[in-house]
């Protein structure tokens, strides 16, 4: 009898994790397709409900199949996740926003620098979209870099912060990856410079 029990606790664990693996490889409904035209607000400060994320965005363990080492920062840009690799079947997962559409890509990078509060400097691309950004903005709680910022290799490009939470989960920046400031507070705490970031842009079959 005892036989028979470990059989099933181990049938049921095992279609948990199927069912867990299916869930984290899919983007919530009703973001996956959210690529809109919204302008960045230098100098709001967003309250703190305006954080509160939808829980399928929210940072939390899950089932995550990978071959990467512990630390490895793996980013979906077509999921909106981005993923600390924990171990070769789990990761922290963080709700993110991507770039809009033309400004998404994917590659192999490394955390060369880490900043808290950073100052912001929009690029060419953005301001000729965006006129009335400033061309620069010390760092601060409305700066639109957010709390901090990983800097990935020689780009342009940075995991950072925002002042406006309500664009994670969608496509809408010039490539960088955004989390809500205490996601990228966290994450910034967990992974030193030199860290591999794995960028994704579309889904594996």
């Amino acid at each position: 009898m005892r036989l028979r029990l470990t059989g099933l606790m181990a049938v049921a664990a095992a279609a948990l994790s199927i069912t867990a693996a299916d869930a984290q490889m899919r983007p919530p409904a009703a973001l996956s397709n959210q690529i809109v035209d919204v302008p960045e607000k230098p100098g709001y400060v967003p309250a703190p409900d305006e954080e509160q994320l939808d829980p399928q965005l929210r940072r939390q363990p899950v089932f995550f199949r990978n071959n990467e080492p512990p630390g490895t920062i793996i980013i979906h840009t077509n999921e909106r996740f981005l993923y600390l690799v924990l171990g070769p079947s789990s990761a922290l997962r963080y709700g993110i926003g991507v770039g809009r559409e033309g400004f998404q890509w994917s590659g192999l990078q490394k955390v060369s620098r880490k900043a808290e509060w950073p100052d912001w400097t929009p690029p060419p691309e953005m301001i000729q979209r965006q006129p009335y950004l400033p061309r620069f903005m010390a760092g601060g709680p409305g700066n639109p870099m957010g709390a901090a910022a990983l800097y990935l290799g020689q780009t342009v490009y940075r995991i950072h912060g925002t002042n406006m939470p309500d664009t994670i989960g969608m496509a809408v920046s010039s490539g960088c990856f955004r989390l809500v400031n205490s996601d990228v507070q966290d994450l910034y705490n967990r992974v030193p410079v030199g860290t591999k970031v794995v960028i994704r842009q579309a889904p594996e079959l």
